[in-house]
């Protein structure tokens, strides 16, 4: 089984590392398996768990599209 860095599993879900890890961050995402290797400890990526993220993605409240959805139903709301 071939195993993927945070790098290469953004790259195949079409995010940036750092988006991908701060998902992990705020477990928005499941994080996979972690190796510890000298003082830096690493995230493995499986075909898996890419995929399991990919089907997650959509469901993922995102910050300012968000807001900006939330406010705009809030505003039609007012206007009833």
């Amino acid at each position: 089984m071939q195993k993927f860095s945070t790098r290469e599993a953004a790259e195949k879900l079409g995010l940036s590392p750092i988006a991908l890890s701060r998902y992990i961050a705020l477990r928005k995402v499941p994080a996979p398996e972690m190796v510890k290797t000298g003082r830096m400890t690493l995230h493995l990526w499986t075909e898996q768990d890419i995929e399991r993220v990919r089907r997650l993605l959509p469901k993922i409240a995102n910050g300012r599209k968000t807001r900006h959805q939330k406010h705009k139903k809030q505003a039609k709301t007012k206007k009833k």
